[in-house]
């Protein structure tokens, strides 16, 4: 196994994602289980103009991503590099479901953590169950996402 910084930076390098649409600055914990990443909202993002004109507010789309990026994708790249397959380069992902429930706004600026934790992962189908806090450690959404990752070749 690699030391931590590693296998963190490994599995940042194989996000499928880029800038603006990457969720993820990094990850703090990692086990085959359980999964714990930060994120902070960028109070200049250009969907705070209009979510909402007066009050901004983070779109739940976006959060539900953000932990999708960290408790889904993140976990099975890790879950997928320790059974050692091949389904990494050049993959995808295609979320297949999400229930989210929404508990508290995230505003312009806000960093985030995210805790993902599994359900299940077999056949490259993962579930998580996902949870999402503010940096005052208020629990803001939380819900299970499922995701399938498909390898370049299939």
């Amino acid at each position: 196994m690699l030391d931590m910084k590693k296998e963190f930076a490994q599995i940042l390098d194989r996000l499928p994602y880029g800038p603006p649409f990457r969720f993820v600055d990094g990850l703090t914990h990692l086990t085959p289980e359980v999964i714990e990443g930060f994120y902070t909202f960028q109070a200049d993002s250009d969907f705070y103009r209009g979510h909402f004109k007066n009050t901004p507010v983070t779109p739940g789309v976006l959060l539900t991503e953000c932990c999708a990026q960290i408790g889904l994708v993140c976990l099975g790249i890790y879950l997928s590099l320790e059974m050692g397959e091949g389904i990494l380069e050049g993959s995808g992902v295609a979320m297949t479901e999400s229930e989210m429930e929404f508990l508290k706004p995230v505003y312009p600026g806000e960093r985030v953590q995210v805790r993902g934790e599994k359900v299940y992962f077999r056949f490259h189908k993962l579930k998580a169950r996902v949870r999402l806090y503010k940096a005052n450690g208020e629990l803001a959404c939380r819900g299970q996402i499922a995701g399938i990752f498909k390898s370049a070749d299939k």
